[in-house]
């Protein structure tokens, strides 16, 4: 029976980069190809890599994890998947930054209850990180929103619009009143979606209104 040796590199979102535990895990041998990597939240296991590597693994294989939030972030779920690996595949699992993990030593009944103590333990202070950091970012909203503070993508108005912008709405403003132009190519001259090109030509007419007051 041919012994073969994977890891599991889970970050949260396509921004974190991978390639530290990526290096890491290939200074220890393992092949490029049996390493799987996932950019998905740890919320659950449906992760089309770590479903993937489940279907590699046999009895006896070695797998790697870097550390077990990065494994998963829910206590009950990590726990299953930590016994299905090691008692229904019969495959180990060495999590890199806690040594007291390591399946392949201690297989005595108090060196496994231990182990599976410490994973327990560990898995549940990762739930409770990923609780903390949703709270703490639903605090942060919803002080913002308290404090008047626009969340997300900027909002676009006439001040915000480029000087080839605002010469392009200046020039057109009165053809499209006219209906020289239509909606649909004013739009696309000034590279706006529908909804910020009307606000801004309210915005526009309400400044020519203005204007003109202030003129008389």
């Amino acid at each position: 029976m041919t012994v073969k040796t994977f890891a599991y590199i889970r970050v949260s979102t396509k921004d974190q980069n991978p390639d530290r535990q990526y290096n890491e895990l290939k200074h220890l041998g393992v092949n490029e190809r049996d390493i799987f990597i996932d950019k998905e939240s740890g919320k659950d296991f449906g992760r089309p890599q770590y479903q993937a590597l489940k279907q590699c693994l046999r009895q006896g294989d070695l797998l790697y994890v870097k550390s077990i939030d990065g494994f998963g972030r829910n206590s009950k779920e990590i726990k299953k998947e930590w016994e299905y690996i090691t008692q229904v595949i019969k495959a180990d699992i060495i999590v890199l930054d806690m040594p007291l993990l390591d399946t392949t030593q201690h297989k005595d009944t108090l060196g496994t209850f231990v182990s599976d103590l410490v994973m327990q333990v560990l898995s549940f202070v990762a739930e409770r990180e990923r609780e903390n950091i949703r709270q703490r970012q639903s605090e942060g909203i919803a002080v913002a929103k308290a404090k008047g503070r626009h969340l997300g993508r900027p909002q676009m108005n006439f001040d915000s619009l480029t000087k080839s912008q605002k010469a392009i709405l200046e020039s057109n403003y009165p053809k499209w009143q006219s209906k020289e132009i239509t909606a649909v190519q004013f739009i696309e001259m000034l590279e706006l979606k529908k909804n910020t090109f009307y606000k801004i030509v309210k915005e526009y007419k309400t400044k020519i209104s203005q204007n003109n007051k202030q003129s008389r």
